[in-house]
């Protein structure tokens, strides 16, 4: 079994309604091989899809939401705050004792989320016809139809 990481938002999160993309990459540092992503999808078909995978594979899943950038400074504001996130996370683990603060190093919010999504068991994997159901409702969201 691999694991599953996304982000836990409250009910009426305006992220809920955008595109997700799913990351799936190694769960380890043995291997090594360029992360497959794939989408975009609806929120819950791109969780289903990576819990069916994950659940029969040693691989780490990240299902995300696809935030579309509209100008060259959101663009650029949203590498700096990559960047910046980066940056903090370095000094974080910098700062952690190397045995007693593991949980300084680990985002709280996935661990909740991934024990939350353990709890209710795996969503069925959409079919092929629901998948593109999807990507019209996405693509008519996007354009405004």
């Amino acid at each position: 079994m691999g694991a599953l990481v996304t982000l836990d938002l409250p009910s009426d999160s305006p992220l809920l309604d955008l595109p997700w993309i799913i990351t799936f990459g190694p769960l380890g540092d043995a291997d090594e091989w360029e992360p497959v992503v794939c989408g975009p999808y609806e929120r819950s078909h791109a969780l289903a899809l990576a819990e069916a995978v994950v659940a029969e594979e040693q691989l780490m899943a990240v299902v995300e939401p696809l935030v579309p950038a509209v100008s060259v400074e959101q663009i650029r504001g949203e590498i700096a705050a990559a960047q910046l996130a980066a940056q903090d996370e370095v000094v974080r683990t910098d700062q952690a004792d190397l045995y007693g603060d593991y949980e300084d190093t680990v985002d709280e919010e996935e661990m909740a989320a991934a024990d939350h999504d353990r709890e209710a068991g795996p969503l069925p994997a959409p079919d092929v016809a629901e998948l593109r159901a999807g990507f019209a409702r996405i693509a008519a969201r996007l354009t405004g139809g």
